[in-house]
């Protein structure tokens, strides 16, 4: 597999969870780390931890202006972007019938607006130096839908088609790779207010979960591959998960 050292990583949802642990395993590798989150006490305590090799930038993945942001420091800093990764994501599930639609609105903001915002940013870069890699955090739920979350699953959806159209349309010079997480320790579903979820399902923890490191892996795995080969999704459940 091709070296990490000196690759230009920009990741949206670092802050906590997969993105973090991705980044600080990037770092070790001797990645240059470019963070991104709206919490900016937990992106600078990330950077402290991991060094020079890491900068943070607050940013909102709703707000295109921020996303633009993102990737003009990421190149004032380091010269370029290597990597996009667009990690970051919601999932206040709830059934139809309760009509939740500030957090369906949250959801599309953040899931789908989020991502088409990242790829618009990073784009024009990468066709101008003719290599690049796009990676999206979809999920299982962006493969098959179930009761209680058909508005995170059609976010995670329109990700897996997004994506699979840009792969088409950039596929002789820029690498496009989705990443389909099952179950994850993480904080995504903690924002739940569904009664009936909470009746059904508890606060998600009883149930098979992978470690955050699982899916750092998987990422690492799709960008370390030789240049002439593009991993275009990975798909990671924990033993015993069934959707």
């Amino acid at each position: 597999m091709q070296s990490i050292k000196d690759k230009v990583i920009v990741i949206t949802g670092a802050s906590s969870g997969i993105g973090a642990s991705a980044a600080r395993k990037l770092a070790q590798l001797g990645g240059k780390v470019v963070l991104a989150a709206r919490r900016e006490d937990q992106l600078k305590t990330l950077v402290q931890e991991i060094g020079e090799n890491a900068i943070y930038v607050v940013t909102d993945v709703a707000k295109r202006a921020d996303l633009d942001n993102l990737i003009q420091q990421a190149i004032t800093k380091f010269g370029h972007v290597d990597v996009m990764w667009n990690n970051a994501g919601i999932m206040p599930i709830s059934f139809f019938e309760e009509g939740h639609v500030d957090e369906w609105d949250k959801m599309i903001d953040i899931n789908i607006k989020g991502v088409l915002y990242g790829i618009n940013a990073v784009l024009p870069h990468m066709i101008e130096r003719g290599e690049g890699h796009i990676l999206s955090t979809s999920s299982v739920g962006g493969l098959k839908t179930s009761p209680g979350i058909g508005v995170y699953s059609g976010t995670k959806f329109a990700v897996k088609a997004i994506m699979e159209t840009l792969r088409e349309e950039v596929a002789q010079t820029i690498k496009v790779t989705t990443i389909y997480p099952g179950a994850t320790k993480s904080e995504l579903g903690h924002d739940i207010t569904s009664p009936k979820i909470k009746g059904l399902y508890g606060n998600l923890t009883n149930m098979p979960k992978l470690d955050e490191e699982a899916i750092a892996n998987a990422v690492i795995y799709a960008i370390s591959q030789p240049d002439n080969i593009t991993v275009n999704e990975v798909v990671v459940r924990p033993l015993g998960q069934t959707r």
